[in-house]
């Protein structure tokens, strides 16, 4: 399940950042950007659960991604999608801490979608 939602939270704003950029464009041509969000938003939802994810997520979201690539992007729902994400950096801010997801929150903000 939060495989699931890494991948769409990354590719989904990886892909809003490059207007018109499906599912395929980000893993062909953004595989950078979408490698450094996937692994941000790992950490923080590894370390917000307690969990520990296999080896290998990367490849196993961007083969999926392989799979859908004609797949648009955009940021939606973002309640339940990015903003769980978000939500995590709010917290930890709010407790004078550092953001556990920096990469995630400067692209929102770069949106405008907070």
């Amino acid at each position: 399940m939060l495989e699931k939602l890494i991948w769409i939270c990354a590719f989904m704003l990886v892909g809003a950042r490059h207007p018109g950029a499906t599912v395929g464009v980000v893993e062909k041509e953004y595989r950078s950007e979408v490698s450094a969000l996937i692994a941000e938003l790992a950490v923080a939802a590894a370390a917000e659960k307690g969990i520990v994810f296999e080896e290998g997520i990367e490849e196993r979201l961007c083969a999926y991604s392989r799979a859908v690539a004609h797949f648009p992007t955009a940021v939606k729902e973002f309640k339940w999608r990015n903003g769980w994400f978000y939500s995590l950096s709010e917290k930890a801010i709010a407790q004078g801490k550092q953001d556990p997801c920096p990469l995630h929150t400067a692209w929102l903000k770069e949106l405008k979608i907070v």
